[in-house]
């Protein structure tokens, strides 16, 4: 199979790559099972290669199953960084074959809007406007917008217009800066 990594710098689209894996032989892996395993075997890995992996979505799109990789490296991320991580996670990809179905690999810089998920985060954009989706509502919502005040016991502090606000991080489904 020829070699077409999608790269995605902001929001231009380079190349496609698509591969089939298998899974194990015991059955189906499940979505939110599969980017917690891409966490766990890729994280450390582009960490040697020094990338820190900001987020793993693995999800169908227009009926095309897509794993994206969001990194980052002090500096910021250009287009050869892109297409040396996905070289590096193709190769991790293949020697771990966890995905079943044919899927799309893209890599991408977090972008403007970069997704919060790790404590450290909460910490290191101190100050930002942030958007957070939670997974149950906090006093009848579930979308919030605000400036990040930071991380503290597993609590995400926020001043959201004038009032302070705390949400406990394994409630949130989905952070990012709002700029």
């Amino acid at each position: 199979m020829g070699v077409n990594p999608l790269f995605l710098l902001g929001n231009d689209l380079i190349r496609v790559r698509i591969r089939r894996l298998e899974t194990p032989e015991d059955g189906v892996v499940e979505s939110s099972e599969l980017v917690r395993q891409a966490w766990a075997e890729l994280e450390p890995e582009l960490a040697e290669q020094g990338f820190e992996l900001v987020e793993v979505e693995y999800a169908l799109h227009g009926g095309t199953a897509v794993l994206r990789l969001f990194i980052d490296k002090d500096g910021g991320i250009n287009i050869d960084d892109c297409a040396s991580a996905s070289r590096f996670v193709s190769l991790l990809l293949d020697k771990n074959d966890f995905i079943r179905d044919q899927y799309t690999l893209e890599v991408s810089s977090p972008g403007i809007d970069r997704p919060l998920r790790k404590p450290v985060d909460f910490d290191r954009y101190k100050g930002e406007k942030v958007a957070i989706k939670t997974v149950t509502p906090v006093e009848g919502r579930r979308r919030f917008k605000g400036v990040l005040s930071g991380y503290d016991d597993g609590l995400i502090s926020f001043d959201d217009g004038g009032v302070a606000r705390s949400i406990h991080i394994e409630n949130v489904k989905k952070a990012k800066l709002d700029r």
